[in-house]
């Protein structure tokens, strides 16, 4: 299950150069306000209820953590900074651009400010013949029907023709081309968050580190002489048990695999958790089951300063981990890059996320988008 929600928004512009209109307002959506993971056909459609030059339709699905008024809310303003005057004449009218919010999830809602599913959805050829492009497994809360069924059952005639094809924007970001991506970083660095919104809006199986099921590390906190060497060990048996079944069997549904670690952490953490007599018996334990392991086709390595890993440790609230030093993160980080340097046949990206927040801010995430979309490129 999706930790984000859909979205399915209608577009329409019947003014100007409509097919600009409507890419433009693609890609503003899809960098400000939430992700695009796909896009119909663009249709071309009579005007609804009043004499005007045709409209350019289509219909697009988000993923977001955001609420339906928040989408609706940004919506409008998106709506306006592209050039659409709102009236209060009576009746329908031209218009630049036209985005309505038709779905959230099979929730429904009515509000003053909000109704959902749009209340005028299933009488519209307009809306519905892109919804049913995006094929989804969508249906109708009230009505209790998918969208074929809607567009049988639809009373409106009008002749809506496919124009052309429209690319959605993750289209170009061809991740598919890797089986195995490792997304990785610093405590508090935003790896697990990251990994499971790429999951999501990639189609990928996601790999996420079994942390929280150690009954080592609470202890370890408390005293790290201790039980430095039992957590490094089970951390080491359990990233390697869980990778090793992970990684061999292939989901059908999936396009590739996205984990947010790679064995090597353990290496990288126990080198600075352990004494030095320790750290020798560890090594030779890891380098027979690194043999092993298959290399990520991309590792990401999230960096983050150490005063914006303190405040996100802070902000998640784990309790164990509250009394971590600002010395024992910028060990980590360092060991991490010095692990890096040494990798000269592994394709590593380094993003610098110390000013980013691409969990609430949809510019920060599509930059991170874009960061690995060049490192394809290369």
């Amino acid at each position: 299950m999706n930790n984000q929600s859909q979205v399915i928004l209608s577009l329409g512009s019947n003014l100007g150069n409509r097919l600009e209109n409507i890419r433009l307002a693609i890609k503003l959506i899809h960098h400000t306000i939430a992700t695009v993971v796909k896009v119909s056909s663009l249709y071309e459609t009579p005007s609804w209820g009043f004499d005007a030059e045709p409209f350019y339709n289509c219909a697009l699905v988000l993923q977001t953590s955001k609420n339906a008024e928040q989408i609706l809310d940004e919506v409008l303003e998106l709506e306006t900074k592209l050039g659409r005057v709102r009236n209060k004449k009576e009746g329908y009218q031209p218009r630049l651009i036209d985005i309505d919010v038709i779905t959230y999830n099979e929730e429904i809602i009515n509000t003053e400010k909000l109704q959902v599913p749009h209340p005028h959805m299933q009488n519209r050829k307009f809306v519905l013949l892109p919804m049913r492009d995006l094929n989804l497994d969508w249906r109708h809360p009230i009505l209790q029907k998918y969208l074929p069924e809607l567009v049988a059952l639809a009373e409106d005639k009008s002749n809506c023709k496919v124009v052309q094809k429209l690319e959605a924007p993750l289209d170009k970001i061809k991740l598919q081309q890797f089986n195995y991506i490792a997304i990785e970083g610093n405590i508090g660095a935003g790896k697990t968050t990251l990994s499971t919104k790429i999951s999501e809006d990639f189609n990928a199986k996601l790999v996420l580190e079994r942390f929280a099921d150690n009954p080592f590390l609470p202890k370890f906190y408390e005293d790290q002489s201790r039980y430095a060497f039992p957590l490094e060990m089970s951390f080491l048996a359990d990233r390697y048990q869980q990778l090793s079944d992970d990684l061999a069997q292939f989901d059908l549904f999936k396009d590739f695999i996205v984990a947010d670690y790679h064995i090597f952490k353990s290496l990288i953490f126990a080198k600075v958790t352990l004494a030095e007599d320790e750290f020798r018996l560890y090594k030779t334990m890891f380098d027979i089951i690194h043999k092993e392991m298959p290399k990520p086709d991309l590792y990401v390595y999230l960096y983050q300063n150490t005063e914006q890993l303190l405040e996100n440790i802070k902000k998640r609230g784990r309790s164990y981990e509250m009394q971590i030093p600002a010395e024992y993160l910028e060990k980590i980080n360092q060991g991490y890059l010095d692990f890096i340097k040494t990798q000269t046949n592994l394709n590593v990206l380094i993003i610098d996320v110390s000013d980013k927040d691409f969990v609430n801010n949809q510019e920060d995430y599509i930059f991170i988008l874009d960061e690995i979309e060049k490192k394809i490129a290369e």
